[in-house]
Parts: C-alpha cells; structure tokens; sequence
C-alpha cells in the first residue's frame, strides 16, 4: 500500500520482466509445486481491483478459512476520506481499464507484476523517505558517532523472479538480505565487505559495540572485526538454512535446509518430498540447472553433504 503522496510515482517507468519469470522449474519439483506465483497474486488484495469488477478472489495455499476480498475491504475502509480520495483517483482509471479489457494468459500475468511492482516500488520510496529523517535526525543532534545504524530486513523477496513474489526458499533472491551499517565512530565509510555473515550475527555485533560480553549460547558472531578495519579473523566458510513451515504455512512451500558457501548451494526437501538440489552460483547464479548427481560435480557434492552434517551438528538441528 504506497502512501497517498506516492501514488503513480512508478507509473509509466520501464520496469522490466525478469529472465526467470517463465521458469519451468525442471529438476526442482518443490519449486513446481509451490503456490507463490505472480499468476497467482489476488486481484483484491494485492492488485487493488474492486471486487465489484470480477469474480471474489478466493484463498488457497493452507489457508483457505481466510477471505483476501474481506481483507481488501477492511484495508481499503480504513483509509482517511482524504485518503480515499486520493486512492480513487488513482485506481478508478485501473480499476475500469481492467473490467472493459481484462488481459488475459501471459499478458494477465505481465500485468500482475506490473501492477505489483509499481505499488511496491512507490511503497518503498515511503521507508526511503523516512530513514533519511532518521539520519538527519542524529546528524542535526549530534548523536550519528555514537549510534550503529543498521538497514536490513528478515529476508530477501521475489519480485518476478522464477514467476514468483514472497520468500520461504533457500533460492539466492530470499536468502540474501539488504545490509548496510553506518557508526562513524568505529566503522569507516564505503567499505565493502564479501564475507558470509548472518542474521544471527546482529545480536553478538550490537553487544560487542556496546562493550558487553556475548553469551556463549549465542550461534552469531560479532561483525565488528569485518567492518573497524582491524585484522579479519578466520571466518566462518559456509551458512545454514533452515525452513520448516509447511503444510499450515503459506505458499506450500517444502519444508527443507541446506549449506551454501561462497560458490557453491546444497539443499534437501524432506517430508513429503525427499529431494537433492546443488547449484553452482558462479556458472548458474539464477539457480536454473540442478546439478545434484551429476558425475562432474561429484566431489564437491561429497564435500557440501559433509559439511551440511557438520553445520547440523554443531546447531542441534535433527531435522523435521
């Protein structure tokens, strides 16, 4: 939902289709069997198309006890009458274009990411606008050399690629996460750093800065030793992933985990579905090509499944 004053901000840009949109999904049968596709996304809800235009939409993916339409109608009813105001104008005109001429098979789903896209794009120059408040804020107070700032988020997210919006897989567009840290006082500006750290890692850095011990029962590790210029220890070769929310979650996406180092991937569907994908990120960085079996990568899927049962002993992590 973009604010009011950003309604249209992306309207009319070139705003391109993702080479993985029409993925297959061959050799990988969990990512088939998902039901997290921009085909899918609910006209209500997600689209803003009046209900009165088309048929209801109707839920799925494990939740079928609940009502996007209803949920569109609270969303839309809560607005100001200013808000309203401006919402009207802006997807009255989308909202007739659609019911005089609705698109219809691919072009219905290039529409959807479209749509999609630009509300979400317009509803993240809104977060821009505000961490620059935030900055201008510790910089007018005098508070920017004593306060850690970090941009994050709990995921990355599809945004058309593989056909799909949302998260859940071990794929690179959700494992990967937006991190950038400002604290002038310890970390030199510009700097980039290419080490595999975690989420994890947020706690034991924000306790390590503040000067206080770490517990020992923490799995991350202090990011301070990448980013204050002192010597770089030896660090961490390969992260672990874990996502188990299935049958009751959304999306039906598998319950599976898996070790990725810096080049190379290693996953396992479990559950209903015992399933081996391997990717090599630098020949196949959109993660296309699985290579699981594959004689020519024989060695380096021995070297991933050893260190996988290292990672899951060393967490405690037996599985589903």
């Amino acid at each position: 939902m973009p604010a009011a004053r950003h309604l249209g901000l992306y309207t009319d840009r070139d705003l391109p289709v993702p080479e993985t949109f029409r993925d297959d999904y061959a050799g990988r049968p969990a990512a088939a069997t998902q039901d997290m596709r921009v085909a899918d996304l609910w006209l209500t809800l997600d689209l803003k198309i009046h209900p009165e235009s088309f048929d209801v939409d109707h839920a799925s993916g494990g939740k079928e006890d609940w009502d996007p339409t209803a949920s569109w109608r609270a969303t839309y009813e809560r607005l100001t009458d200013e808000q309203r105001a401006a919402w009207d104008a802006y997807y009255q005109p989308i909202n007739e274009a659609f019911q005089d001429d609705p698109p219809q098979g691919e072009a219905l789903d290039e529409w959807k990411l479209r749509r999609y896209l630009e509300d979400y794009l317009a509803t993240v120059a809104a977060l821009d606008e505000n961490i620059g408040r935030v900055l201008d804020y510790l910089d007018a107070e005098g508070l920017a050399d004593d306060t850690i700032v970090v941009y994050t988020s709990d995921q990355g997210f599809y945004l058309g690629e593989h056909g799909w919006y949302d998260k859940r897989f071990m794929y690179e567009e959700s494992l990967r996460m937006p991190l950038v840290m400002r604290y002038p006082s310890s970390v030199e500006a510009g700097q980039t750093v290419d080490e595999l750290v975690l989420n994890l890692d947020f706690a034991p850095t924000f306790l390590d800065f503040a000067g206080t011990l770490i517990p020992n029962d923490m799995q991350g590790r202090s990011l301070s030793t990448l980013v204050d210029g002192s010597t770089t220890p030896e660090w961490r070769d390969a992260i672990y992933y874990r996502f188990y929310e299935f049958p009751h979650g959304w999306h039906s996406v598998r319950p599976h985990y898996g070790v990725r180092t810096e080049r190379y991937k290693l996953i396992h569907f479990e559950g209903d579905m015992d399933h081996w994908e391997l990717y090599d990120l630098e020949t196949d960085p959109q993660e296309m090509r699985n290579l699981y079996g594959i004689e020519e990568y024989s060695s380096v899927q021995k070297e991933l499944h050893e260190r996988l049962a290292e990672l899951r002993q060393e967490l405690q992590d037996e599985g589903i």
